[in-house]
């Protein structure tokens, strides 16, 4: 469909799941990627990924807590296409977990510095180009876990509940030139490592991984656990003109775990 044909997307987080299938769905649909992460060797094998697509990929480590790398992230995009249409906020960080009552916050400032400050950022340092290129696209990859509260995870869920507030204000923002600023928010995706833990769940309580598995799935509407490559079409439907009428959305994708 070429649904963003001609376009320069730079997509944080890569990685073996969300930020990977971002990068080729992207792909896929036309654009050119510039691909960040901590990684390089991670980087490296999924620009493979997006020339087999037969579009162009640029490789810059980054780590998003840092201004510095994220400035050279920016800059070596715009010097190396001249333009950015897309920005796609992936980088997150969940750990430490444990009780808000025995928590160490300067670990919380770590977690809030990639998840919240680290999307704000990139956001930050594109937004003066997609102006005065008349207009863009940003787009925050969320979590379930700031809408289904759980213990323990106060850390990541309230780094992510302030994105969400965060992106609607600077939807309203930007909204003038033209900027459009979404999220979407996964549920439990599907993945080795899910699979893993799924398996790891069976053998503490003693219970087979296929009872397990058929568990969490009942609890979707679709009976299934959406995978990676779903999330990521989500992306693309924020970062398309599909999408053109759509700002300070937010579109869960979770199978039908819950409503939003």
């Amino acid at each position: 469909m070429d649904l963003l044909k001609g376009r320069i997307a730079i997509v944080s987080g890569i990685g073996p799941g969300v930020g990977k299938e971002v990068a080729y769905a992207f792909a896929r649909e036309g654009a050119d990627v510039v691909l960040a992460a901590r990684t390089a060797s991670v980087l490296e094998e999924v620009a493979l990924g997006v020339r087999k697509r037969r579009q162009k990929a640029l490789c810059v480590p980054t780590d998003v807590a840092k201004r510095e790398e994220c400035e050279r992230l920016v800059e070596t995009a715009i010097k190396h296409f001249k333009r950015v249409d897309v920005l796609v906020n992936n980088a997150f960080l969940t750990h430490p977990w444990g009780p808000i009552e025995s928590a160490d916050f300067e670990s919380w400032k770590r977690i809030f510095d990639v998840n919240l400050f680290g999307s704000l950022r990139l956001s930050q340092l594109v937004i003066p180009h997609m102006r005065r290129q008349g207009g863009g696209a940003i787009v925050m990859v969320n979590t379930m876990s700031m809408r289904i509260i759980e213990p323990n995870v106060g850390g990541y869920a309230s780094s992510k509940g302030a994105l969400m507030t965060a992106t609607q204000t600077l939807a309203k923002e930007v909204g003038p030139d033209g900027i459009r600023v979404n999220s979407v928010v996964p549920g439990y995706i599907w993945s080795d490592k899910m699979e893993a833990y799924f398996r790891r769940l069976a053998q503490e309580q003693g219970r087979t991984y296929e009872d397990v598995h058929a568990e969490v799935s009942a609890k979707t509407a679709l009976r299934r656990i959406p995978d990676s490559a779903e999330i990521a079409d989500a992306v693309l439907f924020f970062a398309s003109d599909l999408s053109r009428g759509c700002t300070g959305q937010a579109l869960d994708v979770n199978g039908g775990h819950y409503f939003h």
